[in-house]
């Protein structure tokens, strides 16, 4: 795809993985177009601004996902648009009644946005479940998430029923449907537009932002035992028998090299790591031993889980962050931002 310095589009562009891919694609000399949802968020503004050559290659443009025709303008003159932005919550008083109309309607006037403006586009798919309807009947199970066509059931919302089912379906169910959308945008316009998402696992690690991300407080919820993100933790343990995890800077890294890639389309799963809740607990029983964590957290349903993840490195990306330095630098983060029970520790 990418050839030379140009402009790129990255939506949402002060959040966790967004802010970490903005300073990289700076760093790298692009011309950053950076969405943001008010202008006037003083914080946001100032943390992307502080980046190193923000002052003459980033421009921010207001745009709201709940306002889609907003986006047009921050892609215009880009050849390339990460769509990272997902809204977490539901916002009244637009013509959207929920987030999922919201978010699909939006990834669909993007992806016309781009198509009107010749831009390759790629989409971080981050945090969703990533396979609703996994069967548990069989101890072994072998999923296959890289290419929507190799499992149809990807977009099959018939979920087990947990109590967590209901809290996080919308957000769920918004990015999911969104990657279809889009990807269907890159198989019906065949010379018209490169589509590459990237379903991530849960991503972890210390980022740019001044707090401890939500997806980084689910690695931490053992430690912590805060009670919705125990909940979370628990519900992809028992949706996908083992959790796909993996660092912020790969995710990052990621992005940026399927851009580079000469030609490169589809669905890609992003994870270096598959373990047990019981595993995460061994290992911060073992390095943190100051740490305290419930016997119930060492015990789990025993799943032999088989993944068939490896395209993404077939094109050639290296990454760089096992499942053990994730979870290590949740826990500086924590440290950093005083997170629950690290308020009382110092960073060592």
């Amino acid at each position: 795809m990418e050839k030379g310095r140009c402009s790129v589009c990255v939506t949402g562009g002060a959040g966790y993985i967004a802010s970490s891919l903005v300073k990289k694609l700076l760093g790298e000399g692009y011309i950053v177009h950076a969405t943001l949802r008010n202008l006037n968020d003083s914080t946001k503004v100032q943390l992307l601004r502080s980046f190193c050559g923000a002052e003459e290659r980033l421009k921010l443009f207001e745009a709201n996902m709940y306002k889609p025709e907003q986006f047009e303008a921050a892609i215009q003159g880009c050849e390339f648009v990460f769509h990272v932005a997902t809204p977490l919550l539901h916002t009244e008083g637009y013509k959207h009644t929920n987030r999922v109309d919201a978010t699909v309607d939006a990834a669909r006037s993007i992806a016309t946005a781009c198509i009107r403006s010749r831009t390759e586009f790629m989409d971080e798919t981050c945090w969703t479940p990533l396979n609703f309807s996994t069967p548990y009947d069989n101890e072994t199970l072998e999923v296959r998430t890289d290419h929507i066509q190799s499992n149809n059931r990807g977009f099959d919302f018939q979920m087990r029923k947990t109590a967590l089912v209901n809290s996080l379906g919308d957000y769920t169910r918004a990015k999911t449907l969104a990657e279809k959308e889009l990807l269907s945008f890159g198989s019906g316009n065949a010379g018209e537009m490169e589509v590459v998402t990237l379903p991530c696992g849960l991503v972890g690690g210390d980022g740019l932002v001044p707090y401890l991300s939500t997806t980084s407080a689910v690695f931490l919820a053992q430690l912590t035992n805060d009670e919705l993100a125990l909940n979370s933790l628990n519900f992809l343990q028992q949706l996908l028998a083992k959790i796909p995890v993996v660092h912020i800077e790969d995710v990052s890294n990621a992005h940026i090299f399927c851009m580079k890639e000469a030609s490169m389309t589809g669905r890609f799963l992003c994870a270096n790591g598959y373990v047990s809740t019981a595993e995460i607990a061994s290992y911060y029983q073992q390095k943190y031993p100051e740490l305290s964590i419930k016997k119930e957290h060492f015990e789990c349903p025993k799943y032999e889980t088989k993944w068939a993840s490896n395209l993404l490195a077939e094109k050639g990306f290296q990454y760089q962050y096992d499942w053990q330095k994730v979870l290590d630098d949740c826990i500086t983060c924590a440290r950093k931002t005083k997170y629950g029970v690290f308020k009382d520790f110092h960073l060592i």
